[in-house]
């Protein structure tokens, strides 16, 4: 099976990673997450009905300062996101799920499906795809990660196993050579 070579997204990076939100009921989960978008370059794939207003107004009137550094695209339902993209490898981050998230390949271009807050994904999706069905481990007593949380796991998690192309490598730290310069001598 061929899948599309790397394609620049519409801010500009090129796309290693696509994340995929079924049907996303809390705002500041999707703002967590569109913000984990925009610092690694990831498409953020919304698929409706949100629980939420993103609206230019809405946005603006939110202080998102960095939704213009995310590709986002809304669509209807799971049927029109795969009729519009050519979907390659998947990963479905499900608590039900067999095998543990690190246990995967996160190839480039991979899409990574989230469900919805309050049920996951539809039981049905997770049956249809079960061999790309993946969790993250937690304690038995506790019912689920926050998806913000989960989506940032297994989006680093894709990067890394791809060695993090086209982020920055090093930070630098304000002050520190001019302050502690002695320390290197």
């Amino acid at each position: 099976m061929r899948f599309p070579a790397r394609r620049k997204s519409r801010t500009g990076v090129y796309a290693m990673l696509n994340v995929v939100l079924v049907e996303p009921e809390i705002p500041a989960n999707t703002g967590n997450i569109a913000r984990t978008c925009a610092a690694t370059g990831s498409v953020l794939h919304l698929v409706k009905p949100l629980g939420f207003d993103i609206s230019e107004k809405a946005v603006r009137r939110a202080g998102l300062d960095y939704w213009h550094l995310v590709d986002i695209r809304v669509y209807e339902n799971l049927q029109e996101l795969f009729e519009k993209n050519r979907i390659g490898p998947m990963r479905l981050f499900s608590t039900k799920a067999p095998k543990s998230y690190a246990e995967a390949g996160y190839p480039d271009g991979c899409f990574l499906f989230f469900g919805k807050e309050t049920k996951g994904l539809p039981e049905s999706f997770l049956a249809e795809h079960y061999d790309s069905c993946v969790r993250i481990p937690i304690r038995e007593e506790a019912r689920s990660l926050n998806l913000s949380n989960s989506v940032a796991v297994g989006v680093f998690e894709a990067l890394r196993q791809q060695n993090f192309p086209h982020l920055r490598e090093q930070g630098k730290m304000v002050n520190w050579e001019t302050e502690h310069k002695e320390d290197f001598i």
